[in-house]
């Protein structure tokens, strides 16, 4: 037990709000990012608060559509978000439209410094998919599509 005029008492008052400060800067994550629970495909994921993210201004080949067969590179587009995401924090970022009809939400998808959307279309993995009126990052998405097809990574080698 502590007497009364034991040194550490008296630093207490120092030390205890120190390490509120340190606690808050430190110990918990950003307020706008999410944990994201399972990756659906390469377009797609399902945050742990349940919401579904579907990925703004791009598209990957299909691998879970009820009526297409898996498409070429969809299974390696999976993948690639798989290892960019899987189970990891995200900040996500909203444009004009922020849900689609089927009420999943529409993000430009960040983890760390990477910028999932576009590090997908640069790396072959997707396709450009402008849909109005979320259109922010077209530009950057055209620049690194073509990019992308004159150096035939992914969807644009040969099948």
């Amino acid at each position: 037990m502590l007497g009364y005029n034991s040194p550490m008492k008296k630093l207490f008052p120092l030390i205890f709000p120190l390490l509120i400060i340190l606690v808050c800067a430190f110990g918990s994550p950003p307020k706008d990012t999410y944990i994201v629970k399972r990756v659906i495909d390469g377009d797609t994921i399902k945050l742990a608060n349940g919401e579904t993210v579907r990925y703004i201004g791009i598209d990957t080949p299909e691998t879970k559509h009820p009526r297409k067969p898996v498409q070429f590179m969809g299974r390696e587009a999976s993948a690639a978000n798989k290892k960019l995401v899987g189970g990891k924090r995200v900040r996500l970022e909203f444009d004009a439209q922020q849900r689609d009809r089927y009420g999943r939400l529409l993000a430009y998808v960040y983890v760390d410094e990477v910028f999932v959307n576009a590090w997908l279309v640069e790396n072959g993995y997707a396709q450009i998919m402008t849909i109005p009126p979320n259109v922010k990052y077209q530009d950057l998405f055209l620049k690194l599509q073509k990019e992308a097809r004159e150096k035939k990574r992914g969807l644009w080698k040969k099948p």
